[in-house]
């Protein structure tokens, strides 16, 4: 059951919709610094599938992890094949095919596959607690957790179609946006944080066309010690 005070702040989220939404453009400015750049090899779940149950279950972890993220580093793994991007990072292959219609496919797989890392490790059975430099951003530029939460479930429920809900990091100060399709804000120069997925196929097994459901239910499982991770990186 989901409290109605959450609910409420779902509900008057999606009322207000008027969240900006990143450009698919690259803007020219420095991309962020990767500490560890993500190799074009998918990663094993931090948690078994049944762990985020009942907010998500085990066969949308399934159908979501071993197909669809899945599916996106196998057809990454083709575009690439005897080129110069076989090597590269999934960050590099993003960076360099942001904007280029003619490099639309692989940007798409490279991205979705990126989008998705993250994703998984910004949830963790129970949810956590941000570490200290980030609890600190997050009282500079929001207040609160909770005013952050509620920006973040505007974000989720205001992108229009497929994409994402953002927390980043631009040049230090915390930021949350909306993308969509496989938009991130790694192309604006930013540091992703943290991450809500609300393509379709992230929470309809689940919740049919509820979205607000699915925001609501997962954001106690955010991973804020993952993100603080991230930030001090």
């Amino acid at each position: 059951m989901i409290p109605s005070n959450r609910r409420d702040v779902l509900r008057a989220a999606a009322a207000v919709g008027t969240v900006a939404l990143a450009s698919a453009a690259p803007v020219a400015r420095a991309a962020p610094r990767i500490a560890k750049p993500s190799p074009q090899v998918q990663p094993a779940l931090g948690y078994a599938p049944d762990a985020l149950a009942p907010a998500i279950s085990a066969q949308t972890v399934d159908f979501h992890y071993n197909k669809h993220h899945k599916g996106y580093f196998a057809n990454l793994a083709k575009l690439v094949a005897g080129t110069a991007m076989a090597a590269a990072s999934l960050e590099d292959v993003v960076l360099a095919t942001a904007g280029k219609p003619d490099q639309r496919a692989l940007f798409n797989n490279a991205a979705q596959a990126l989008n998705h890392n993250l994703y998984w490790q910004s949830l963790t059975p129970g949810g956590s607690a941000p570490m200290a430099a980030l609890e600190a951003a997050i009282t500079r530029d929001f207040g609160t957790r909770a005013a952050l939460e509620a920006e973040l479930a505007k974000a989720a429920m205001g992108q229009f179609g497929s994409g994402w809900a953002w927390l980043a990091s631009d040049a230090g100060k915390l930021k949350v946006l909306a993308t969509g399709n496989a938009d991130t804000p790694l192309t604006m120069g930013m540091t992703p944080l943290l991450v809500i997925d609300v393509w379709e196929h992230a929470y309809y097994l689940d919740k049919q066309n509820r979205r607000a459901d699915y925001v609501a239910a997962i954001l106690p499982l955010l991973d804020w010690a993952g993100a603080s991770a991230r930030l001090t990186a």
